[in-house]
């Protein structure tokens, strides 16, 4: 692996040249030797060649003297040449020189391509990245598709704060402030570029976690299907036996827009293409109350609904396009209207709770709140009374279900929805979950994997930063990029065999999450209020 300072830079490989010059030798003779006889060479050569005849150099003898019957004009010296010359001439060459000069001090490459096979975790950040700059036809073959997405390779940044401090910290939250209170551009900004950038090298994203972002954008593009939608079951390996696109397409939009891909974005950008596919039949699936399910186990229903309404909401917050916003709030409408009495949401409208389905649902309105929606207050009390009847531990735990004891996965996302819902940064119940979740970091044995579990755990620390975040992201950064799949067919996603979910959600569910997890860095940023550049974290 190559190290950060031996990365390619504009210029590399072009060293200065400068002209010597040449030493002559000081004892040549001054006069030519005496020629051979023609009966010199001894039986033992095997050249026939004239003998070898030492010159002295030009420049240690006098001008040579014509002679009457000499039949050569004598030689001309360089300072007669100077001495004869015209002065436009000599004006000439000097100006020419200087252009010469000149211009190989300031006349640079604009940029040199490089080709990086593959990053180490502890590489430097590497830059905003696209799809490519090629204009991809939509049917293209697979080999063709990935192809196209080769992309201009992530170049090294001068100053790796492309973004001020002064700005970041600008656009965070104060530590009291509630998250109904910012904006979407707080909250999504560093997904911009030059902001991304910023927050990559805050919080300890590398090259490694970015390519590894890249690389499995690239496999979503090559399984989207030809109506735009993306599939459960797929034509790639590791499907799950029901179909549901629409989940499945909320789940890939929500991986683009994470890294920062909307409609909106360049036409030219393959990326782009993908979303906005996507997103004109995805759009169409929704009905006149809101809903977006229609296909899938039973099970699956408000799962469906809630992925969706993320992702809708995420796009009309980052887009600020009208066009989308009436759908949006028809969609948490909906949401709210089907909350269960006791607060949460579970696999029915109005009937049940648990933990689980409950939590996506409090990120859907989350990013409504977020992107300036209207969700009712007591929408959110509800929410909080339910995760009364399910917190464990004075609160720093979590069950699926009121009757059940505590899980670590649950308590993940319990803590996240707390942290949502308002609870401080200081408090002692969230502390002691945080410190909970750390006690089983990342680990891909088959025994412990747990990509649903991991996905809340990271946002959880990454809100909370400081030692939480450091601990967990040290582990994070290296686990999932070192597992990626690197060739095949499959490159870029993540085998679900050996994780706990990977049965039920197969390859599409268990690479998306594993997307969101390294993009966390610029996903969403930190509720609480960050101390960026102060050394802190």
């Amino acid at each position: 692996m190559s190290s950060p300072d031996s990365r390619l830079k504009v210029g590399d490989g072009f060293s200065e040249v400068r002209a010597d010059q040449v030493a002559y030798p000081l004892d040549l003779p001054t006069s030519p030797a005496p020629p051979l006889p023609e009966n010199q060479l001894t039986s033992g050569s095997t050249l026939n060649a004239p003998p070898i005849v030492a010159v002295a150099a030009p420049t240690s003898l006098p001008a040579p003297q014509a002679k009457e019957n000499d039949p050569l004009p004598p030689l001309v010296s360089f300072s007669d040449m100077l001495l004869d010359a015209p002065p436009w001439l000599f004006s000439a060459a000097l100006h020419m020189t200087a252009v010469i000069v000149l211009g190989l001090l300031f006349i640079v490459p604009d940029h040199v391509e490089e080709l990086l096979l593959r990053f180490d975790a502890h590489e430097s950040l590497a830059d905003d990245f696209s799809g490519s700059d090629l204009d991809m036809p939509l049917d293209l073959t697979e080999q063709e598709i990935d192809s196209a997405l080769t992309p201009q390779m992530l170049p090294e940044i001068e100053d790796p704060l492309v973004t001020p401090p002064t700005a970041i910290e600008s656009l965070l939250p104060s530590e009291n402030m509630l998250p109904e209170s910012a904006p979407i551009r707080m909250a999504l900004s560093g997904r911009e570029k030059g902001m991304k950038q910023a927050l990559l090298n805050a919080y300890g994203g590398t090259g490694a976690t970015q390519q590894s972002v890249l690389e499995a954008l690239r496999w979503l593009t090559r399984n989207q299907g030809k109506d735009g939608l993306w599939s459960m079951r797929g034509k790639y390996a590791d499907g799950v036996h029901s179909e549901n696109q629409e989940v499945a397409t909320g789940m890939a939009l929500l991986a683009f827009q994470g890294a920062g891909y909307t409609p909106e974005g360049d036409p030219k950008d393959p990326f782009t293409k993908v979303v906005s596919r996507a997103w004109a039949s995805l759009l169409k699936k929704q009905d006149e109350n809101g809903n977006f399910f229609h296909t899938g186990r039973h099970h699956e229903q408000l799962y469906t609904h809630a992925i969706c309404s993320i992702a809708l909401c995420e796009l009309y917050g980052m887009t600020q396009n009208s066009k989308y916003r009436e759908q949006a709030q028809l969609a948490i409408d909906y949401s709210v209207k089907i909350q269960s009495p006791e607060g949460g949401w579970r696999y029915s409208p109005a009937a049940g709770s648990d933990l689980s389905v409950t939590g996506w649902f409090v990120m859907a309105l989350q990013s409504a709140r977020m992107a300036g929606l209207e969700v009712p207050s007591q929408t959110l009390d509800n929410i909080s009374t339910y995760l009364d009847t399910v917190a464990r531990e004075s609160g720093s735990q979590y069950a699926y279900q009121a009757t059940e004891g505590a899980k670590r996965s649950m308590t993940a996302e319990g803590l996240l929805c707390r942290q949502y819902l308002g609870w401080s940064h200081t408090d002692g119940r969230l502390l002691r979950g945080a410190d909970y979740l750390l006690e089983s970091l990342p680990c891909w044995d088959g025994k412990t994997r747990n990509v649903y579990s991991w996905y809340y755990a990271t946002q959880v620390c990454h809100h909370m930063e400081g030692r939480h975040w450091r601990t967990w992201n040290r582990v994070m950064r290296e686990v999932l990029p070192r597992n990626q799949v690197s060739k095949g067919r499959e490159r870029g996603s993540w085998d679900p065999n050996g994780d706990r979910w990977g049965n039920s959600g197969g390859r599409l569910f268990v690479t998306c999450l594993s997307t969101y997890m390294l993009e966390v860095y610029y996903r969403h940023l930190p509720i609480y209020r960050a101390e960026l550049f102060d050394g802190s974290l």
